[in-house]
């Protein structure tokens, strides 16, 4: 039995397609308190509130813009973006995800553990 992620995955027709569901896979491994669902027609993390959803019409690499990413504790020099509130992390390739795998999951790990504070 899938979820709505796995269903809207099913259909999604990308070039990116397979690194899409690579970091969706890096996330929701980097902590058990993450979970996912479908909003503003894309995957998008959650816990406590919305973490990062994906850009699902970006077809030269992988976009995933963190909702408050200029708020989240940290320092995560692969978030892209000078706002005030969100900030958007991309991947090239499989090659760049695991280059940023250390980092992402550090991101994800400060979400939930601020969500906790």
């Amino acid at each position: 039995m899938g979820n709505v992620v796995d269903e809207w995955m099913a259909k999604y027709d990308n070039p990116q397609k397979l690194l899409v569901e690579a970091v969706r896979q890096a996330i929701l491994k980097a902590d058990k308190r993450i979970g996912e669902t479908i909003k503003w027609q894309a995957p998008t993390f959650t816990y406590k509130g919305n973490l990062a959803s994906f850009y699902p019409k970006s077809r030269a690499h992988v976009s995933l813009m963190f909702h408050v990413g200029a708020q989240i504790p940290g320092d995560f020099p692969s978030l892209e973006g000078t706002g005030d509130v969100s900030r958007v992390m991309k991947f090239a390739d499989a090659a760049e995800l695991r280059a940023k795998s250390a980092e992402l999951r550090r991101l994800v790990k400060a979400w939930c553990d601020w969500k906790d504070a």
